[in-house]
């Protein structure tokens, strides 16, 4: 894996997930976040609840560089302030009127989220791009002891049929599951890619069993 991994960083999602002018849930190890790209394109993470009345921001809506509460319409910019309420339309929200902020990244076809604001640049994977993301009901450890390999920052080194394949892990959530992000070499061919995805999908089965089991321990 890259040495230049900021421990900070969170892989939350892949770019292909979120495409502009939408917003996603997402999550860090002890926050719920609501994921959202701009129509211009930026990528944005907020705590996923409103101000308001605790909605969440992930079930609200993207218009231009805002994103809306669906419950009453209030709308943020990207440091969280807000910037309309559309029951008071002639009102200038108060600055203290404003939704918890984190940094936010995007590099080689992953989006990443730090609590921190100087998390530094987010961890390079270059000659990957990612195919796709699942929940695992196991931990990082039970994975690694499924394949026979050892954990490095944050992730796993893999291969699908002698193609390089690498395993992104995000932190547990309160729940004890995993998000596990399958990243392929970035010059796969469609049928490795299928076959990695459902390597993937076999993976998943082995290590959710192993953890019922404790046999992977």
């Amino acid at each position: 894996m890259p040495k230049d991994t900021a421990p900070a960083w969170t892989p939350v999602a892949l770019s292909a997930d979120l495409p502009a002018a939408s917003v996603i849930p997402a999550r860090l190890a002890d926050a719920a976040l609501a994921l959202w790209r701009s129509a211009g394109g930026t990528v944005s993470a907020v705590a996923d609840r409103c101000p308001h009345r605790g909605m969440r921001l992930s079930h609200g809506f993207v218009r231009g560089e805002a994103l809306s509460c669906i419950y009453h319409g209030w709308r943020y910019a990207k440091t969280g302030r807000c910037l309309a309420i559309p029951a008071h339309p002639g009102l200038t929200p108060p600055e203290a009127i404003r939704v918890a902020t984190y940094s936010a990244a995007e590099r080689d076809g992953i989006l990443w989220v730090a609590a921190g604001e100087d998390a530094g640049a987010p961890p390079a994977h270059d000659g990957f791009a990612g195919l796709r993301s699942i929940t695992l009901a196991a931990t990082a450890e039970t994975l690694a002891a499924c394949l026979g390999t050892p954990l490095s920052d944050g992730g796993l080194e893999w291969s699908v049929r002698e193609t390089r394949a690498r395993l992104l892990i995000a932190p547990a959530a309160e729940d004890g599951s995993i998000l596990l992000h399958l990243l392929l070499a970035a010059d796969a061919t469609d049928a490795e890619k299928v076959a990695a995805s459902r390597a993937l999908e076999t993976l998943r089965r082995t290590a959710e069993a192993a953890a019922v089991t404790g046999e992977a321990a």
